[in-house]
């Protein structure tokens, strides 16, 4: 069996029950060094740990495949929930296995920010920019989301799209800059958390950031 399991946002408490049953059960446990750190104390003593790096997971993701093909038991990490953030690394996922993973979802850092921003999510759109590749057709979605009066919450990309250079962006499209903007760090860890305006923000956010965009139209509420 091969498991993709989402832990969440970084508190382990977050992780999802079956989450957690697959993950003690798991021969092999793969992710970035980052979120095997925050699952450390809930991987097996026994079980074998192989580090992702964004240059070569696809040559350690086809191993884990192969060992995978032989019987053992496979938990590949995601930070959040991979639903979010971190499809394209579950695609990579399922060619080199030639099969359907089993998809555990988790708690997300976007779910978090509309909790404790007092948002829904049939009022807001999300986007993730943390993706490899042409970013544009996604700027421009975040874009007429705002145009058109809607909430937004947003994944940064580390370290070329991050708050600031999304807000500059968002300007220079046209949009808004005395819109309300907030921005979390670290969410259920050491948490910080920055409000003012697209115009307003700094350039000082680490790549654990998450944003929520408000809108200054109030959307009509539901009959």
């Amino acid at each position: 069996m091969i498991s993709a399991i989402g832990i969440g946002p970084g508190d382990p408490s977050y992780m999802t029950r079956l989450g957690e049953a697959r993950l003690q059960k798991a021969d092999i446990v793969v992710g970035f060094e980052t979120v095997l750190q925050l699952a450390d104390d809930l991987v097996p003593v026994t079980a074998e740990r192989v580090v992702l790096t964004y240059r070569n997971q696809e040559d350690q993701l086809a191993q884990v495949a192969a060992r995978h093909a032989d019987g053992a038991r496979c938990a590949v990490l995601f930070m959040g929930d991979f639903l979010f953030s971190g499809y394209q690394m579950l695609e990579r996922l399922e060619r080199a296995c030639g099969e359907r993973a089993e998809r555990i979802p988790g708690i997300s850092a976007a779910q978090l920010v509309a909790a404790a921003g007092d948002v829904c999510f049939d009022e807001t759109t999300f986007i993730t920019f943390h993706r490899r590749g042409d970013l544009q057709p996604f700027q421009q979605r975040l874009v007429h989301t705002l145009q058109e009066g809607w909430n937004a919450i947003v994944i940064p990309r580390p370290w070329d799209f991050m708050p600031h250079e999304i807000s500059r962006y968002l300007i220079e499209q046209g949009v808004d800059e005395r819109l309300p903007l907030e921005v979390w760090e670290n969410l259920t860890g050491e948490e910080d958390h920055w409000s003012g305006t697209l115009a307003s923000c700094p350039d000082s956010f680490s790549d654990m950031s998450i944003l929520l965009i408000r809108t200054l139209t109030p959307i009509p509420s539901a009959v």
